[in-house]
């Protein structure tokens, strides 16, 4: 028992594990998180309704989008981006790890007459042969990604944009990471059932790397027939540093915000937005 417990709340070096898939694909946790995203009323895995409108409102002022334009959401979710930019008149191509979000996004699009072309993929993995006037990534995305992960998605991005294409994705800040706090927690049916619909024991280690300016979530399950771990990381970023990965892959910064729905940048912000275009 002490042997596993050490095991439990031991520390991994940052990004050392990826275990996405366990929670965008496994078809218990995959409900759960739709049930989030659908949920108006709460910032979990989607915003709430009145920002996604505000924030839609602003990206097609910014972005002039209309008739013509197209454009790439990265993890799209249920469509709640999508298909409002798609009444719009935009194409839209939305990419997402989720079968179940893919599908609820689809059959909305389809009550709706619009056409959104829908992808049921890995966006780490994402190739085609069409190119974007804008690629979108929101709700912090790009946070979860490692170092090396994130610089193959931002050449991705450069490759699949028009010339003179924009990207606009946000990410969490410094600002945040100083309010983050470790913890270790243990409890039964951990986050009320979230991870398995049978019974389970579920223990929360929450790690802090001030070198790194990450933090993870580390989750251990225990049910009676497995265990396993499910690492959640989160990179945090001061302007510079997202910047300085942006021009590193050959993008131009035209301006930061403190949110997507076009917040004038403050340095106070627990997030920043990010244009930068080809």
């Amino acid at each position: 028992m002490f042997a596993a417990l050490e095991t439990i709340n031991s520390r991994p070096k940052p990004f050392e594990f990826y275990t996405a898939s366990d929670l965008w694909t496994d078809e218990h946790t995959s409900e759960q998180m739709l049930m989030f995203h659908l949920n108006e009323d709460i910032d979990v895995s989607s915003r709430k309704t009145e920002f996604i409108d505000s924030s839609v409102a602003w990206v097609a002022s910014r972005f002039n989008v209309g008739e013509g334009i197209k454009i790439a959401d990265f993890g799209c979710g249920p469509g709640l981006y999508a298909i409002r930019l798609a009444r719009r008149q935009a194409e839209v191509t939305g990419i997402d790890f989720s079968r179940r979000s893919i599908q609820h996004a689809q059959k909305a699009a389809d009550r709706e007459g619009l056409f959104i072309h829908y992808v049921h993929q890995n966006y780490l993995e994402f190739e085609t042969d069409g190119r974007f006037h804008l690629i979108l990534m929101i709700m912090c995305d790009f946070c979860a990604l490692s170092p090396t992960q994130r610089k193959r998605m931002l050449d991705r991005f450069y490759t699949h944009l028009e010339p003179g294409g924009s990207v606009l994705l946000d990410v969490y800040s410094l600002n945040a990471f100083d309010r983050c706090e470790e913890a270790a927690m243990y409890e039964a049916n951990l986050l009320n059932g979230f991870w398995s619909p049978n019974r389970y024991y579920g223990f929360l280690n929450t790690f802090k790397y001030e070198d790194e300016k990450v933090v993870l979530d580390k989750y251990t399950l225990i049910e009676a027939s497995r265990t396993r771990t499910v690492y959640n990381w989160l990179q945090y970023f001061s302007s510079e540093a997202i910047e300085k990965e942006f021009t590193a892959c050959g993008f131009t910064i035209e301006k930061l915000y403190s949110d997507v729905a076009g917040l004038p940048f403050d340095r106070k912000s627990r997030e920043i937005a990010v244009v930068a275009r080809k």
